[in-house]
């Protein structure tokens, strides 16, 4: 019985469906005849679907290094989103972890920087350099010298001009723990730097700083009482000075004291024309300055403060004040003490103080044995002072001083009748300043008056200007500046008094360390109120140092001083020469 048409169909069909299969390798086998077989292990690289996963990370030639950019191709393309086609969604097939081994650690050369070390021996990209940019320095590695450090910059004082000679000399060697090179080592303290290589170094007696020393000289004083015809002699100064410091964290004591004695082996004569002489026979004159200043810290913005000071002196040579026919000069000692506070808010300051002064003199000798009693010279002051001042800004601060005093005398009237007692004072305004060091000091401007008890003088008043200027205009150049008004009594009957006003400049400069050069120029004038006189002073003074070492300098002294007055006969000059030595520790 015979099939379909239809039947017999199917079934061709599903044979050549079943025989398909078998018959492809055999196809594909007789195509290849003509190459070489080669077979390929199994790996679990194979199975990994990512981009450079048949490679291992480690040695992937393209790998990028550090320090080079990653470029648009090395970012791996993103797979299609399969969600984004509805009809594939639920044929999505789960994530494959066929080769998905975990890796520990960091692959090699990773984290090298562009100088580090790279295990693949890769080429590494080179830095681009802007026109005229200097190529950096290698980087320290094996092998490498051992880098030197250069101490820091000096920040206190003055920069040094040139090294010594022995900074570049051959020196012993300084053990690694003092010079401060042990690693690990913490920093030693740095020392003040020494301003003066030839100054006195001092000695320490418990926690206060003593400087002493003791100058010795001698010369020739073409006129030592400046008289109008001169009469010299040869002389001899010694001067000793003392300097206590106190070294503590809070609360200060200071003491200066400085002294001189000028003595004259030749005497001036005790008549001229007949008539007493106006100066005395024996010309040795002392001079004393010294004053202890005192500081206590109540808190950190109030302050007590004292001081005792003291003055020893005579009248200068060619005063009027001098009297004629005198043995030798009568010497007034003047001494007191201020005592006051000193408190800051914020930037405003008040300093104020109440000050104690006394003046006495010692009786004239005259040539013929008897002495006259100064004692009409002698007074007491009393008085107070307060200064305002305001921190501007840093290295300004202006201020106001106001004093005022009252003299009384011990004897009402003086030698000629006249009542001296008095009542005074200044008042004044300027700023002390500090300009990157260059130039420090202060200077002010003001006006005095005294008002005296006897209707026959006049009232005393004048311009007064004060000043202390400091230019340091190079490493070896130092001008200074002083100015100075005073307000002084006087015998000459019907004068008020002398408005003193001085000014001086000064200019000090090293040719070396050892060796200095100080001129010094000096202008006053005297006004004798209510009697016209007026007299002018110059002095032109010239010293030459050299510094042998700490202990002991060498000075040369030249100076010419020169009184013009115009009254007759009163006017003078005068030159000194003198060498001495400084002894000082």
């Amino acid at each position: 019985m015979g099939s379909s048409p239809g039947t017999g169909r199917s079934k061709r069909a599903q044979f050549l469906r079943a025989a398909l299969p078998c018959l492809a390798p055999g196809l594909a086998l007789t195509a290849l005849t003509s190459a070489p077989a080669a077979g390929q292990s199994l790996t679990p690289d194979l199975f990994n679907p990512n981009r450079g996963g048949f490679v291992a990370p480690e040695t992937l030639p393209t790998r990028r290094t550090a320090g080079v950019p990653q470029a648009p191709s090395d970012a791996l393309p993103a797979l299609p989103d399969p969600s984004a086609d509805p009809r594939k969604r639920q044929q999505t097939p789960a994530t494959s972890r066929v080769g998905q081994v975990p890796t520990y650690g960091l692959p090699a050369a990773t984290g090298g920087s562009g100088s580090g070390y790279d295990s693949l021996n890769r080429k590494r990209q080179q830095p681009k350099l802007y026109p005229g940019q200097p190529k950096p320095k290698r980087a320290a590695g094996p092998g490498s010298p051992v880098p030197t450090t250069a101490p820091p910059p000096s920040t206190l004082g003055l920069p040094r001009i040139a090294p010594p000679p022995s900074a570049s000399a051959n020196k012993a060697p300084v053990p690694a723990a003092m010079a401060g090179t042990v690693p690990g080592q913490p920093l030693r303290r740095r020392l003040k730097a020494d301003d003066d290589a030839f100054g006195a170094v001092g000695d320490y007696a418990g926690s206060f700083l003593i400087k002493g020393g003791l100058e010795l000289s001698t010369g020739y004083d073409s006129n030592p009482t400046r008289l109008n015809k001169p009469v010299g002699s040869p002389v001899y100064v010694v001067a000793p000075d003392l300097l206590v410091m106190s070294d503590w964290e809070r609360h200060a004591l200071v003491a200066d004291l400085r002294g001189s004695f000028s003595g004259y082996t030749n005497n001036m004569p005790a008549t001229i024309n007949g008539f007493a002489s106006p100066s005395p026979v024996e010309a040795d004159r002392p001079d004393f300055t010294g004053h202890v200043d005192g500081r206590l810290d109540v808190d950190r913005d109030l302050k007590l403060t004292s001081q005792l000071r003291l003055r020893l002196a005579t009248d200068n040579p060619g005063s009027p004040n001098v009297q004629a026919g005198l043995q030798k000069y009568p010497v007034y000692a003047a001494y007191g003490t201020t005592v006051g506070f000193d408190q800051t808010f914020n930037r405003f300051q008040v300093a104020a103080g109440a000050t104690v002064d006394r003046t006495a003199y010692t009786d004239s000798k005259l040539t013929d044995g008897s002495t006259f009693s100064n004692g009409d010279r002698d007074f007491n002051q009393y008085g107070g002072i307060g200064r305002f001042s305001y921190d501007l800004k840093p290295g300004l601060k202006p201020f106001v001083e106001i004093q005022g005093d009252t003299r009384v005398h011990d004897q009402a009237a003086d030698r000629n009748g006249y009542f001296r007692d008095s009542n005074g004072g200044y008042a004044k305004v300027g700023s002390s300043f500090e300009f990157s060091r260059i130039l420090t000091g202060e200077i002010s401007v003001g006006y005095s008056a005294r008002n005296y008890t006897d209707p026959r003088l006049s009232q005393l008043a004048g311009f007064l200007t004060t000043g202390s200027l400091i230019w340091n205009a190079s490493g070896l150049t130092t001008v200074k500046f002083f100015t100075d008004t005073q307000i002084a009594e006087t015998t000459i009957p019907g004068s008020s008094g002398v408005l003193v006003r001085t000014y001086s400049a000064e200019v000090d400069h090293d040719f070396r360390r050892w060796l200095t050069a100080v001129g010094k120029f000096t202008y006053g004038t005297l006004d004798y109120q209510g009697q016209n006189r007026n007299d002018k002073t110059y002095s032109f003074e010239s010293n030459l140092i050299y510094k042998l070492n700490r202990n002991i300098w060498v000075k040369g002294t030249l100076r010419h001083d020169i009184l013009d007055s115009n009254q007759p006969g009163s006017s003078s000059s005068g030159t000194v020469v003198m060498v001495g030595v400084r002894l000082q520790n």
